[in-house]
């Protein structure tokens, strides 16, 4: 059985942009971001990538015309092949009655209540109902799906998929969490044999989304609200949150049911709604490191509350003792250590895909899992952890081919697999910025080791030189440490978690390290860690155990390959183009090794 996947709408961001002035900064704020494609084929996924990877618009919501091209050339296949059309939202007209029901209810004026109603209606007729997605997939592909073949997944119902999927289909609880999906923005449940149970009485509404609330505290710190909310964490970490905090004791409630909500409701068609009581908790805003990290530590603590509350109750509601945390809050790496350290699970996962980045690969198997056809025999056969490598790569033929466009500008050696190795980590024993591409490109919001930027943390002012010279960004972000698996509890106070190898954790580093690496340590003293294997990344790691050898010291710092407000590369032309445009030292293309023409001639 053959499933496609695909998330992302044509006509979403202009709609968007015209009705409710989601530009600039508030750009995406808006539904079908992080647009994407994936192909299983008898619940095996053989291809997945992200719209943003090939029509380099970071975060695009369009449809993802170019992610589904890809996955069907990489398997060998056109649409007739396909037995199922998986979308990862499900915008009946129930749900659109629904929702105009609880805009008649609210107390907001009755003019404001008929043009946000008029807009609903507009958005669910002309870009996200049944027929106006697959009008959208038709116009853009040529091919109308049989509607028999066509599932429509509940949004949180493909997130839960997406990590029970990914984790490798154990029974497990879930938490799933974001700004918000037809009308809900956070629930809870268990998935057993693939079944998926949702604890109805746990569902949260959108007007109490703590994702959503976190973006609009995004914005009001001056960022890209549901695209900067890593900066906001990493600012948590310069001071501690306010005592009391008055997000904690003034705007978040508690119900002993398990569920939160808010003294004053989002008003989710307002971006700004928030804003007055933000500056009358914390004064008037302020462009300061100061202003900013005390309204970021009390918002991640006010997060970390909610959640630690919505699992103390999920874990009375099941006997299961694996946890899975879905959605874009799950992504807050801030909040993940201390909700498994504080829970009774014996294991919690935060998938690679745990945004909306993964939800087609949800969506695609969910329709797998619940199709009559589908046997136990073949979901067995398909039960084991996803490698998140499942985007396009490239031979020594396109890479060869995209150097000869910059002939005369790079200085190019050929090397050995085993040269390579050596050669980079000698590189890496001093002060230089080396781009590292191999393989297909990695799925999610994280580089994990094909598509990154790749640095010795022994050095004081790496971190510096790395957000001033080359991702041209603020300089108080930090950066992900690579550390081998088994070495990583001994640099790292782990707690009870063996490994993170998606950079969904934060854990503190050990005293006898941090003067060590201090390219990889934040302020606070933690790390958000990348564990590797010789079986998940085995040149990597291989550099990384090379590296170790010829320094002591036992990490190399990753970050994504791309400057701020890009996507991470994905061809070996983007990856030139970024190396040519910054101050990366030298750029690994497979096994080429290349420099800059100017510099090696000085």
């Amino acid at each position: 059985m053959i499933v496609l996947g695909c998330n992302g709408f044509s006509r979403v961001s202009e709609f968007f942009s015209e009705r409710l002035g989601a530009t600039g900064v508030n750009k995406h704020y808006l539904l079908g971001h992080d647009a994407a494609a994936a192909l299983l084929v008898d619940g095996r996924l053989v291809a997945a990538v992200e719209e943003e990877r090939l029509n380099r618009e970071k975060k695009t919501t369009d449809f993802p015309a170019n992610a589904i091209d890809w996955c069907l050339r990489e398997a060998g296949i056109t649409f007739e092949d396909v037995d199922l059309f998986a979308f990862p939202w499900d915008w009946s007209s129930q749900i659109l009655g629904e929702i105009l029901d609880g805009i008649r209810s609210s107390p907001s004026p009755q003019a404001a209540k008929t043009e946000l109603m008029g807009n609903i209606s507009d958005l669910f007729d002309q870009v996200v109902s049944h027929q106006a997605i697959l009008a959208d997939f038709e116009a853009r592909t040529g091919h109308r799906p049989d509607p028999a073949k066509v599932r429509f997944v509940p949004h949180h119902l493909a997130h839960a998929t997406t990590g029970y999927y990914l984790a490798g289909m154990k029974d497990s609880a879930f938490l799933v969490s974001d700004g918000r999906a037809e009308r809900f923005s956070t629930l809870t449940g268990e998935i057993r044999d693939g079944r998926i149970t949702v604890f109805d009485d746990t569902v949260t509404g959108a007007e109490y989304s703590i994702g959503t609330l976190f973006s609009s505290i995004t914005r009001f710190l001056g960022f890209v609200p549901n695209n900067d909310e890593y900066k906001v964490m990493g600012l948590a970490g310069y001071t501690a949150p306010p005592n009391p905090n008055p997000f904690v004791e003034h705007l978040l409630t508690l119900h002993d049911d398990g569920r939160y909500t808010f003294t004053k409701p989002l008003q989710t068609d307002n971006l700004h709604s928030h804003d007055a009581l933000f500056e009358e908790y914390f004064g008037p805003f302020e462009d300061t490191l100061e202003y900013k990290a005390r309204v970021a530590a009390a918002a991640q603590q006010m997060l970390n509350v909610a959640t630690a509350h919505q699992v103390r109750h999920l874990e009375d509601r099941t006997d299961l003792d694996r946890l899975l945390f879905e959605g874009g809050v799950a992504l807050n790496c801030l909040n993940s250590t201390p909700l498994f350290e504080g829970s009774r699970f014996e294991d919690m996962q935060v998938s690679f895909g745990a945004s909306d980045t993964g939800i087609t690969i949800g969506a695609a198997a969910h329709a797998w899992l619940g199709h009559p056809d589908t046997d136990p025999a073949s979901i067995r056969a398909a039960a084991a952890p996803v490698t998140p490598y499942l985007g396009p790569a490239y031979d020594d033929a396109a890479i060869e081919e995209a150097l000869e466009a910059f002939a005369g500008r790079v200085h190019v050696s050929r090397l050995d697999d085993d040269e390579v190795i050596g050669h980079v980590a000698k590189l890496l024993t001093e002060k230089v910025v080396i781009g590292w591409f191999e393989g297909r490109v990695e799925h999610g919001p994280r580089a994990l080791g094909h598509r990154s930027i790749i640095a010795n943390p022994g050095f004081d002012d790496i971190k510096d030189i790395i957000n001033t010279r080359v991702k041209h960004r603020e300089p108080f972000r930090p950066f992900a440490p690579l550390v081998l698996e088994e070495q990583a509890p001994k640099i790292f106070d782990m707690g009870r978690k063996t490994s993170s190898p998606y950079m969904t954790f934060v854990f503190p580093v050990r005293d006898e390290y941090k003067d060590r690496i201090p390219g990889a340590v934040h302020v606070d003293g933690t790390s958000r860690i990348q564990t590797l294997t010789d079986e998940g990344t085995p040149r990597l790691t291989a550099l990384l155990r090379k590296f170790i050898e010829l320094t002591d010291t036992p990490c190399l710092i990753n970050t994504s390959f791309n400057v701020a407000g890009e996507p991470i590369v994905c061809t070996p032309t983007d990856a030139l183009n970024c190396f040519m445009g910054t101050e990366i030292d030298y750029l690994i293309l497979g096994n080429h090794l290349v420099a800059k023409t100017d510099l090696v001639n000085q």
